[in-house]
């Protein structure tokens, strides 16, 4: 069994994604739009460009997304994307990153349990938490 991630975002599925390729140095896997989707009949008007179905491969996890109908899209709450990095420099590099344009809301810091540890809201809208525990 594997857990994964399904993000929602309101129209920015795409550049988030192309976003966190970079940042993270993942990989897009797959990316389809409304219009390119057999689905494209019940796309909602506008909605043609935008993300129906990506998946983003970071080492053997996956993160998905899509942009879904407005009516159906809620700000994310409740939860985080918890990123575990080994390397303290690699953490704050990507905590920054995600922090750009976003909301910290704790800053990056060594902690009792952590090298180093942050809670970020990325500029698309999702919740982050950068750490680095000590060995």
């Amino acid at each position: 069994m594997q857990l994964n991630t399904y993000l929602l975002f309101n129209g920015h599925c795409e550049a988030a994604m192309k976003f966190y390729e970079q940042c993270l140095g993942a990989k897009i896997r797959f990316m389809m739009t409304w219009g390119d989707s057999p689905m494209k009949e019940q796309s909602p008007p506008g909605w043609q460009d935008k993300i129906m179905h990506a998946t983003l491969g970071l080492n053997d996890t996956n993160i998905a997304g899509s942009d879904p109908p407005p009516e159906h899209y809620e700000q994310p709450k409740g939860f985080s994307l918890l990123l575990n990095l080994s390397n303290p420099q690699e953490a704050e590099r990507i905590f920054n990153a995600l922090a750009e344009g976003g909301t910290v809301q704790m800053p990056i810091q060594q902690t009792f349990w952590a090298l180093r540890f942050g809670a970020v809201v990325d500029r698309f809208g999702i919740p982050w938490g950068i750490n680095c525990e000590a060995s």
